[in-house]
């Protein structure tokens, strides 16, 4: 049964991969596959859009429309290939060894493949199961509450949420959130060998930037060694910037992106107080000195962590599943997970795959990985059969 099920997820994972639904692009046709899939099983699912349509979250629920059913969670976003060296085509699945390539086989289509393939099973059972998948998740899990909103107030409350997110089929309990900021500078042009006529974006920038490195580093120096965490602390990384038109000119423009990662009792907000009023402070100084300058600091995304504290009865219900009596684990990426918890379900995450290979070239899912997730899928069917 378990390579029946397998083999079934094998072939929806080609078709999910084949759906190029980087954060940049629309995720309609991938779904709309899905809804197809699942009306073909009998199966009425729910799309939450985004403002202007492009992209959208859908939830099913599969079996008896009662309390205590269990989410199943995944994100349908990738991130790009642009520049990476693949030695296949990144939205065909590859099978090489015993791995099976493709951009999101690991992340995180292949989770949501496997729990798919499984809706057959999930039928009669006496709880039910929601699958849930999400838009934007690379980009700030930005898709997932309003789903998570709608799911809270329409279905009879659910018992747990699963996020499948890749842990070599481990149990996480807690990871880190996330909030992401964007930065922009405008400065007063002038040729640079006048420098008193004018001010440069780039220069402004660069100091609010050595701030920032700044702050990273003292997060690192006060990193608590009693964190689970790996690194224990707070990390603070700019991930983008651009600036200025010539060398000769004295920037018009420069913008930057950043994002800071913390642990479940680490306040962001707290942390970027003293950076937000040094912004502050400048924009003042700046549109004194030139009118239409200044600094803005915009908040692009705010997922929370996923506090081990509040994890306890989805965490008890996943180990009779998986079979792993090890200690829960933490890790220090963003997920959806928090989200869910925030909204008041027990919630873990618990997929097959290791993060190591996500965001890769040649992103793999090994097929021992995915064999494991389907009989993990088994496994859940006979739990929610047997209740």
């Amino acid at each position: 049964m378990t390579n029946l099920l397998r083999d079934s997820s094998l072939a929806i994972l080609d078709s999910l991969i084949a759906f190029d639904t980087t954060s940049r692009n629309s995720n309609l046709t991938m779904i709309q596959w899905v809804e197809d899939y699942l009306s073909g099983l009998g199966i009425v699912s729910h799309r939450v859009i985004n403002s202007d349509g492009s992209k959208a979250n859908l939830y099913a629920t599969i079996g008896r429309n009662v309390a205590g059913g269990v989410i199943l969670s995944g994100h349908s976003d990738v991130v790009p290939v642009d520049g990476q060296d693949w030695s296949s085509d990144p939205f065909v699945v590859t099978r090489r060894g015993g791995l099976l390539h493709g951009r999101g086989t690991c992340d995180m289509k292949g989770f949501i493949a496997l729990a798919l393939a499984a809706v057959p099973l999930f039928k009669d059972s006496k709880r039910p199961v929601h699958l849930a998948i999400s838009y934007d998740e690379e980009v700030g899990c930005l898709g997932a509450p309003a789903m998570i909103e709608e799911i809270a107030a329409t279905l009879p409350k659910p018992a747990l949420a699963i996020i499948g997110e890749p842990t070599m089929m481990k149990i996480v309990t807690g990871h880190k959130g996330i909030c992401v900021h964007e930065v922009e500078v405008l400065g007063h042009e002038a040729h640079s060998s006048l420098t008193h006529l004018g001010v440069s974006a780039n220069m402004i920038a660069v100091e609010l930037m050595h701030d920032l490195a700044e702050l990273a580093r003292e997060l690192w120096e006060n990193a608590d060694p009693h964190s689970p965490f790996t690194p224990p602390h707070a990390t603070l990384t700019i991930g983008k910037m651009e600036g200025g038109t010539a060398a000769n000119i004295l920037a018009r423009r420069a913008h930057f992106v950043f994002d800071l990662r913390c642990p479940p009792d680490v306040n962001a907000d707290a942390i970027l107080k003293p950076f937000k009023e040094k912004a502050a402070a400048v924009d003042a100084q700046l549109k004194e000195a030139f009118p239409g300058t200044g600094v803005r600091v915009k908040k692009l995304s705010n997922a929370p962590p996923l506090a081990q504290a509040m994890s306890e009865e989805a965490e008890a219900f996943v180990r009779k599943l998986t079979g792993d009596n090890a200690p829960a684990g933490v890790v220090s990426y963003a997920a959806e997970a928090g989200q869910f918890q925030q909204a008041g379900f027990p919630t873990v995450v618990c997929g097959p795959g290791s993060i190591e290979q996500a965001h890769q070239p040649n992103e793999y899912i090994s097929l021992d990985q995915f064999t494991r997730g389907a009989e993990f899928m088994l496994r859940l069917a006979e739990e929610l059969r047997q209740e």
